[in-house]
C-alpha cells in the first residue's frame, strides 16, 4: 500500500475537521447500548454480508449497536493517520496489511497481543499476521487475504493439449510455456516490472527483498538467493512480449489478455472478471492454477495481500471493538466472506470454505505458502521509489544481473534508513 504521511500540521487540521464530522456522544445511547464505529474499505464487503452481518451481531450482542462507514482506499492512508491522531477515533478500522507498522510505530493502535489466542491467532496466515505485528507486538488481526494466481486460457491449453493441473513445479511451468509460445499465442504476458512476482520467485529461493541485523535494513537483491530469483523471472518472461520498461498497469495486462492470444497472466483471480468483460467471448475460456513452486509439494511463494483490523488507542469503546472484531474474523463469517467475495480466510484451517470457488480455490493453495514485504515502516519509502522495478528492466534490457542488483540494493538501504 503506498501513502505518504501528512506533515504536522496537516494531520492536526485533518484530525480537527474529522472531529468536526461525529463526536464522542454518536458512540453513546441512552439507552445503555454501546455503537461501535468501524470504518470498512470499499469493496471489502458486498453490501448484502454487511446487512447480514451487522444484523445477526446486533442480535447476539444485544447491546451493542454497529455503525460501519465505508472508507475509499485513495488518501485512506493519511486519513487514518489523522483520525488516530485525534481524540475521536473510529473504534475499529480496516487497514492494508502492509500499512500496520507505520500506524503501529506512531503509537496510535491498541496493542492486542494479549487476545490472540481468543481470536484465533494459531492458524493465521502468515501474511497477514506478520505485517500485522510491529516490533514483537501484535497490533493488526488478520481480516481477509488475497494473492496472484495464474489465470489462463483453457481453450489455448487444450489445444496445445496441455493439462494444466499437472503443472505443480516450476520446470514443467516453463516447459508448457514454452509450447504455448508459437503459432501466434503468447505464451504468458508478463510485464517487466511486476515486482511483487519477482518477490515470490526470490522467497522461493530462500532469499529476500531487504533483511534487518539490529536496528538496520539492508536491500538483499544481491543475494545468490535473489539473483536466482531473478534469473527464473528472465526465462518467464521471455517466453512472452510484454514490455521490459513497464509494470501490468501500463498497458492493463486485463487488456491484452482480452485482445489477442494470449495464454497466461499473473494475476489475482478478480482479474478473470476484467477480462471477460473486456472480451465477452472469453467467458467460459479462464481458469486458474496457483503459481508452481520449485518442487511439487510446495506451491510458489506469493505475496499475500489483503487487510487487518485494528482498534486505534484512542477507540471510545475497546472492548466492544475486539468482540465486533472476534465475530467478523471468526469461523463463521470468514467462511460466508470468503463465498461471497472470493477470498482467502484470515486462517489456514479454513481454506476448504472456498473449495468450490476455482480462482478462490487456488488463491488459498498459494496463500499456505504466503509472504509479506520487510515489516518496518521504512518500506513505505522504498515501494514510494520502487527501485526493485528499475533493476529489472535494467536487467531484462541487457545489464548485468549482479551489477544491477548491488545498485538496487543500495537504492533500498538508504530508503529505508532515511528516516533513521
Amino acid at each position: 500500500m503506498k501513502y505518504r504521511l501528512l506533515a504536522g500540521g496537516s494531520v492536526l487540521v485533518l484530525a480537527a475537521a474529522l472531529s468536526a464530522c461525529s463526536s464522542p456522544s454518536d458512540s453513546a445511547n441512552g439507552d445503555g447500548r454501546t455503537t461501535v464505529d468501524v470504518w470498512l474499505m470499499r469493496d471489502s464487503v458486498s453490501d448484502t454480508f454487511q446487512k447480514e452481518f451487522t444484523a445477526d451481531f446486533e442480535k447476539r450482542h444485544p447491546k451493542i449497536d454497529v455503525k460501519i462507514q465505508i472508507q475509499e482506499w485513495d488518501g485512506i492512508g493519511q486519513k487514518i493517520t489523522a483520525a488516530l491522531a485525534s481524540n475521536d477515533a473510529p473504534d475499529v478500522i480496516e487497514a492494508g496489511n502492509t500499512q500496520v507498522a507505520q500506524f503501529a510505530e506512531s503509537g496510535g493502535l491498541l496493542d492486542l497481543s494479549d487476545r490472540k489466542d481468543e481470536l484465533n491467532g494459531a492458524d493465521w496466515l502468515s501474511g497477514l499476521a506478520e505485517p500485522g505485528a510491529y516490533e514483537e507486538k501484535q497490533y493488526g488481526i488478520p481480516y481477509y487475504a488475497a494473492n496472484r494466481v495464474v489465470i489462463y486460457r483453457t481453450d489455448l491449453f487444450e489445444k496445445a493439449g496441455i493439462d494444466a493441473k499437472a503443472i505443480t513445479t516450476r520446470e514443467q511451468w516453463i516447459d508448457a510455456t514454452t509450447e504455448l509460445n508459437q503459432g501466434g499465442t503468447q505464451g504468458i504476458y508478463l510485464p517487466g516490472q511486476m515486482w511483487y512476482a519477482l518477490a515470490g520467485f526470490i522467497w522461493d529461493e530462500g532469499g529476500d527483498l531487504a533483511t534487518e541485523s539490529g536496528d538496520k535494513w539492508s536491500g538483499a537483491l544481491d543475494t545468490p538467493e535473489a539473483l536466482r530469483g531473478m534469473a527464473f523471472y528472465e526465462e518467464l518472461q521471455a517466453l512472452g512480449k510484454g514490455p521490459k520498461d513497464s509494470d501490468e498497469d501500463d498497458p492493463p495486462q486485463a487488456d491484452v489478455m482480452a485482445a489477442g492470444q494470449t495464454a497466461q497472466v499473473i494475476s489475482t483471480p478478480g482479474g478473470a472478471n476484467v477480462i471477460m468483460e473486456k472480451n465477452p467471448g472469453l467467458k467460459g475460456k479462464l481458469a486458474f492454477f496457483p503459481i508452481p513452486g520449485k518442487t511439487a509439494d510446495t506451491p510458489g511463494s506469493v505475496f499475500t495481500g489483503g487487510s487487518d483490523l485494528v482498534v486505534p488507542a484512542a477507540a471510545a469503546h475497546p472492548e466492544e471493538a475486539v468482540t465486533f472484531i472476534k465475530e467478523l474474523t471468526g469461523d463463521t463469517w470468514q467462511k460466508k466472506l470468503a463465498v461471497a467475495m472470493s477470498y482467502v480466510p484470515n486462517r489456514t484451517s479454513l481454506a476448504s470454505a472456498v473449495a468450490d470457488d476455482p480462482g478462490a480455490a487456488a488463491m488459498a493453495v498459494g496463500a499456505a505458502n504466503g509472504h509479506a514485504t520487510p515489516n518496518t515502516p521504512g518500506w513505505a519509502a522504498v515501494e514510494a521509489e520502487n527501485p526493485i522495478k528499475d533493476y529489472m528492466t535494467a536487467v531484462l534490457t541487457g545489464g548485468d544481473r549482479a551489477k544491477e542488483a548491488a545498485k538496487a540494493s543500495q537504492d533500498i538501504t538508504r530508503a529505508m534508513n532515511a528516516g533513521s
